[in-house]
């Protein structure tokens, strides 16, 4: 049950960090304007900012290895 519940919990952290990734490289993001309900709508926000937090790690984790280098 535990186990079931920390791999549902990861994918959707990978899920709001793709979803990061994509909002970062295109601009493109999710239209949470259109979502008519107050409470869902700021969970949903929350939700996308835990993505962009996951991203950020990522990209300061990665960042600081020695097995990755930045090209711009």
């Amino acid at each position: 049950m535990f186990g079931k519940l920390m791999h549902l919990t990861f994918d959707a952290v990978l899920i709001s960090a793709f979803l990061a990734g994509v909002k970062r490289s295109t601009g493109l993001t999710p239209s949470l304007s259109k979502i008519s309900n107050k409470d869902l709508r700021h969970l949903l926000s929350s939700y996308l900012e835990m993505g962009e937090y996951a991203f950020d790690f990522a990209v300061v984790f990665l960042g600081r290895s020695d097995s990755f280098e930045r090209k711009r």
